[in-house]
Order: structure tokens, then sequence, then C-alpha cells
């Protein structure tokens, strides 16, 4: 048993309502500039959708993830070294831009510049890649208005596999959300599938990250990641993708993403795991095992014999006790609600979901059922207007038993709930039904229900010792240097494109204080501070100018005298 550490994430689908503040905060944070303009490292999908891009899921047609071999070892579905080699220089197994979508903007220097007329100008939209008029068809969350019908059905990839009947429910039912980022997988396709060996997994915390300095643009990961979270940018010619906010990360505060996210619905927490069991558990025959495969990876942090490996393969101890404490452990392994986002591919993904429950509640309620009423809610689990089968296509490769009893357990936890909330007896027959105790279901509830900020999100501060290379990044990570990438300044087509704070550790020490702080200023710093906004240019304010010393020692400033 080697015992390494990694950074996992956990999303509620219940509570996601598709406001898309989290796919926007990153896209500001870390995408805002030209070249990679259609890129979103955070996006969120509609369910039943095509997804962004088009049809990733459909790895028949994109060729990405693993395959098992007859001998029981794997490989890319893409193929094997000589095969890359031999197609390094054409790949066609590649999204083209309109399976994402053409960038626009549009034409506001026409507004301003029109000439007087009867007619109000129009600001045309204008392609990003071309600069000319454009017409939009396509975005990164097109799904949004059209979720359930025909034409977009027909281009679900899971939906697909499904029986007709579920098919025709869906058409006539409702949609979900589901946000997506990189997996941050423990067996990446995306690095067996580069040639240069630019794409790299941390060792101290499990993040994937691309070397833009090792990227020579042969665009492979793309082709091999299976969920399609490797971005090429066409100006600079490097593979780019999420990077799990690291450099936040790193100093113990949560992703852009999780941070803004409107629902609360992200947990971010530390997973220790047996390397050595990795690749075993992702050649697993039945694909239907993955699921507990994955699960049989992880390690139990509070087992004696594990916390003694882990100290021998050298996890520092602050980072043990967050393992302990983190909401990863406790919903995918403790409670067992979490699941993980197409298992098929074996890549071991480490971003979890917990899947939807909120629609049957609905159903119960419109037909004049107590949608609350522990027995209604577990048979009607059964009659789900989300089908249980399109569940299991996502989450445990076509296994319906694992999404039947995480729906049991989220439905025996607001029954069981309700009945406190209303001031009855506690039933531990409820809890008792799905194999848990009442204080399983009243744990399992604050931390999907009130959790603090410090429970959802259980991150360790880095180690210098452990990461090498934690000084400032601000070369490194904005990618603007001489050469470089170039994060800052105008795209090719005049285009602002936007220049972002160079990321420095002290600056996310600074983030980290005011965000923990009770007040905007603290406490200490108020009486240096002065609230522009509420002077009226006269006198001098306290807190505006630093205070003046008094060379005489009578207790006054130079030129101050008695009032």
């Amino acid at each position: 048993m080697r015992v390494m550490a990694q950074m996992a994430m956990v999303m509620n689908l219940d509570k996601c309502i598709g406001c898309h503040t989290c796919s926007v905060t990153c896209k500001q944070a870390w995408t805002n500039r030209s070249g990679v303009e259609y890129v979103w490292f955070n996006n969120v999908e509609t369910r039943p959708g095509q997804g962004y891009p088009r049809t990733y899921q459909d790895q028949e047609r994109w060729q990405g993830g693993w395959v098992r071999t007859r001998s029981g070892r794997l490989k890319p579905r893409s193929g094997g070294r000589l095969k890359r080699m031999l197609s390094i220089f054409a790949n066609p197994k590649l999204p083209a831009m309109q399976d994402y979508y053409e960038p626009w903007t549009y034409d506001y220097e026409h507004l301003l510049t029109a000439p007087a007329g009867e007619d109000t100008p129009v600001a045309r939209p204008k392609s990003l890649l071309t600069g000319e008029d454009t017409k939009i068809t396509w975005s990164a969350n097109w799904d949004d208005s059209l979720a359930g019908g025909n034409e977009i059905a027909a281009g679900d990839p899971i939906l697909r596999q499904v029986s007709e009947q579920v098919r025709q429910e869906y058409e006539k039912a409702f949609m979900f959300f589901l946000p997506r980022i990189c997996e941050h997988c423990l067996n990446p396709s995306c690095a067996a599938s580069c040639p240069s060996g630019a794409i790299y997994k941390r060792s101290e915390d499990g993040i994937v990250l691309v070397d833009q300095d090792r990227c020579r643009g042969w665009r492979m990961c793309v082709t091999g990641c299976p969920y399609k979270k490797i971005y090429f940018n066409h100006r600079t010619g490097k593979a780019e993708k999420c990077t799990f906010c690291f450099p936040r990360v790193e100093i113990g505060i949560p992703t852009v993403c999780a941070e803004t996210c409107v629902g609360r619905l992200r947990y971010i927490g530390l997973m220790l795991y047996d390397v050595d069991a990795v690749g075993r558990a992702a050649a697993t025959e039945q694909e239907t095992d993955l699921y507990q495969a994955q699960r049989s990876v992880f390690l139990d942090p509070h087992d004696p014999e594990v916390i003694a490996a882990a100290r021998r393969d050298g996890i520092p101890e602050d980072w043990l006790d967050a393992a302990r404490r983190s909401p990863i452990w406790d919903l995918i392994m403790k409670y067992e609600v979490a699941l993980p986002l197409h298992p098929e591919y074996r890549t071991m993904p480490m971003v979890w979901y917990i899947p939807p429950l909120s629609p049957v509640v609905d159903i119960l309620r419109d037909t004049g059922h107590d949608g609350e009423d522990a027995g209604n809610l577990f048979g009607a689990v059964e009659a789900l207007r989300i089908p249980v089968e399109y569940l299991a296509g996502l989450f445990t490769a076509g296994d319906p038993a694992p999404v039947h009893g995480v729906l049991r357990r989220l439905a025996a936890m607001r029954s069981y709930q309700r009945r406190i909330n209303l001031g009855e007896e506690r039933d531990e027959s409820i809890a008792a039904a799905v194999g848990m105790t009442g204080t399983q279901l009243d744990e399992m509830y604050r931390l999907l229900a009130v959790a603090k900020y410090e429970q959802r999100y259980v991150i360790p501060t880095a180690h210098a010792e452990q990461a090498h290379h934690l000084e400032e990044l601000a070369t490194e990570c904005s990618l603007d240097y001489e050469g470089g990438p170039g994060m800052g300044g105008s795209g090719p087509f005049g285009e602002a494109s936007g220049s972002p704070a160079p990321i420095a550790v002290e600056n996310f020490h600074a983030l980290r204080q005011r965000q923990t702080a009770d007040t905007v200023a603290a406490p200490a710093d108020k009486a240096t501070r002065v609230n522009l906004l509420n002077w009226d240019g006269r006198g001098r304010p306290d807190g505006l100018f630093p205070p003046r010393r008094d060379p005489d020692g009578d207790g006054h400033a130079p030129g101050q005298g008695e009032r």
C-alpha cells in the first residue's frame, strides 16, 4: 500500500439552479483573454442535452478514455503509442469549432458611430475568429431553453442508450443541471495521450496541470480526455485546462467556482488513496463494477494502519487531520450518496455528484399525495420523472442499483427530518429502511443542508517541503511573458481580452484573510482606514493620512496648538 493524497470535489445536483455564476466567475478569472474565447473550464450543462462540446460523451466518435484489452491491461481508446506517433501530425478525432461554438462579440462601435436616422442602429454579432458578421446558432449553454425537445433529446448520447419509453417520458417531463469541471482523475487518459509529457499530475495533491513550456500543441490530449475538458488555445498553440484553482487551494481557500456558487452545492476536501491499487481498479472487467472498484481504492483516514502508512509516505499531520474531517469522505464512503461521472471511461474521476431527487416530491404533491411521507417517497423513487436508467447512464455505467440506493437514502433523510421539523417523534424505522441510523441521517442533513463554510471546504494548506514550485507563479501560470501566450493585451482583431492580476501566494493569503474576517476591515485596521465615499472633501478625516510624529514629546504635532 502506497498512500497519496488527492483534492476532490462533490456537487449536490439537487441544489443547482443553473444560474451559471460558477461558469462566469471561472471565465473571468482564468480565460478572459484572446485565443480562449470559446473555452469554459467550468460549464453548466442541461440534461437531457448534447453537452459541451456537442455529444462529447459519444466515445465511439471521439475516442476518449481507456479501453480494457483482452489481456486485462488498459490502453487509450484513441490508440497506443505507435498509433499516436504515426498520426502525430494529423489528429482528426477532435471536436470542430462548430461542436464548441464560434465565439462572438457585438459591433458596439456601430452603435456609437451610426449616423442619425429613423431606424435604431443594431449591434450585429461579429465572429472573434474571422472578424466578419456571424449568425449565432450554438453556445456552451444552448440547451437551457431546449432541454427535452426532440432536436436536443435526439443528440443526447446517454438518452440514446435507454428505452424508447423513457425517451417519450423525458420529452414531456423536465430537466436538471450538471455543472462540470476537469475531473482531475486518478488515472488521467489525457496525460497518457500527450506525446511531449506536458500534462502531469501533482504528487502532493493530485491536481492535473499542463506544463506550458513542454506543450507542443499536438492536441492528442483533447482526443484522449473523454470529458473534453482540455482545450486548445488557437492563438498560442498550447493546451489549457482547469487548474482546480491551485494557487487558492495551496493557501486553503476553495476554487472560484465553489466560492461563488449561489446554491452552495459544492464540497471540497482531501481523500487518501492507494496509488498501487488504481491500475487494478481501473482495469476491472465489468464496467458496472467500476464504481465500487474506485471506492475500494480510497483509504479510511481513521484507520491506524492507513495513518501509519501515510506518515511513512510523507503525508503531513495537518493533511491527515483534513482527510479525517473531509466532507468528500463522508459523502462518498460514509453516507454513500455521491457517484462518479462516467466511471466506464476508466479514468477514475475525482469530481463526484449527488443525483437530483427534488422532482419526485413535486410529482407526489401534484397528484394530491404527501410528498414528504416516507412510504410515498420510497415508492415514487421507482417512478421518477428523471428516469433512474438515465442517471445510471451518467454515474454508474448503467447499473441502476447504486442510484436507487442513493435516491432512497436522500428520500429517507427528507422524510426523517420533516417529522422533526413538525415536532413529531423521530421514526427510526425510516433510517433502518435504508441501512442507516437516525444519528447518521441527522449528520447527513447538516452536511447537505446547513453546513457552514469551513465544513463544506476542508482544504489543508500546501507544504513548501512537498511542493517545490510554490514561488510566485506570475510567469508560469498567468502565461504573460516574452514570447509566451500573453494573457494581456489585445486579440487579433483588437478586442480587449483582459489582463489578470499576477498570481502570487501573498495575494491569495490576503484574499483569505478578507474572506474569513467578521468585518470588511479588520478591527485593528479600522483606525487607519477611511471611507472616501462618505467624505465631502473638507478637512482631513481620521485615517486619511498616517499620524504625525511628536518630536517635542509634549503631545502636540508640529504646528499644532491648544484650541
